[in-house]
């Protein structure tokens, strides 16, 4: 509890405050402490705004994960009210959402008998207030290979996805918050980057031929044999791309070099 306490006020939020806070929280702290609006010559404070992103970061993903994992609250299905279930059973109906998730836990559990076996229905519908969630959480994250072809994904929050080898092509992922996506082997090609928050990203050989990378976020991002050629990094005198710490071993350059 001490550690999800701190990191509600890493987020200056109070303990308990809701996903939609904390998703908030998140985005108004990664604007302030954005590295582009510190002065480039104060290398101090930017290695403090990066260590501040990193546990802003840090701290959001530990909260949300503590909300995805969090147990149903306790009710009368409970698997310590083992005498109690048979009279009630007939009466509980649930979510039209969750009927799949149900099955599939009722289908695990009567093959495992860890349960009583003096009630062959019972020990199946204890597990469902337990997991009804998991199946979905553990799903989603990957996407790998997923066609986004054109996709308006503008501010959505993928960090810590799976996107590796997934179709980007032409996609607008404008301030999006991408922050240790793996997006290894990628298409991007013609992709909008502008603002994306791509921190400690993983975008080995990924195709950013011609992207949109203007004000985007690559610090301590895998660049490693990504094509980069095209792309939009600034002005003709200016680059406009946080790179900082970022590996840039055989990346394929906007004008074709490669960088060694």
């Amino acid at each position: 509890m001490n550690e999800l306490e701190r990191c509600y006020r890493v987020l200056d939020l109070e303990p308990g405050a809701s996903l939609e806070e904390v998703n908030q929280a998140y985005k108004d702290l990664v604007f302030i402490w954005h590295p582009d609006r510190i002065p480039k010559d104060n290398h101090r404070l930017q290695q403090k705004a990066l260590e501040k992103l990193k546990e802003i970061n840090a701290a959001r993903d530990r909260l949300r994960a503590h909300r995805h994992h969090s147990p149903a609250p306790p009710s009368p299905h409970s698997p310590r009210s083992q005498p109690r279930p048979a009279p009630h059973q007939p009466a509980p109906k649930p979510p039209p959402s969750y009927t799949e998730a149900r099955t599939t836990a009722q289908r695990q559990a009567s093959s495992s008998h860890s349960h009583t076996t003096a009630q062959p229905h019972t020990a199946p519908h204890s597990h469902t207030t337990a997991q009804p969630h998991r199946p979905r959480y553990r799903q989603d994250p990957d996407l790998s290979g997923a066609d986004f072809h054109g996709a308006d994904l503008r501010e959505k929050d993928l960090s810590g996805r799976n996107l590796s080898h997934a179709n980007l092509t032409n996609a607008d992922l404008s301030d999006a918050f991408l922050h240790n996506i793996n997006l290894a082997g990628a298409n991007l090609f013609q992709a909008n980057l502008f603002r994306a928050n791509l921190l400690e990203a993983n975008l080995q050989k990924a195709n950013l031929r011609e992207a949109n990378l203007v004000c985007a976020d690559l610090s301590g991002a895998d660049l490693s044999g990504a094509d980069l050629t095209g792309a939009r990094l600034g002005t003709r005198d200016r680059i406009m791309v946080k790179m900082t710490g970022a590996r840039l071993t055989g990346t394929i350059m906007p004008d074709g070099t490669v960088h060694p």
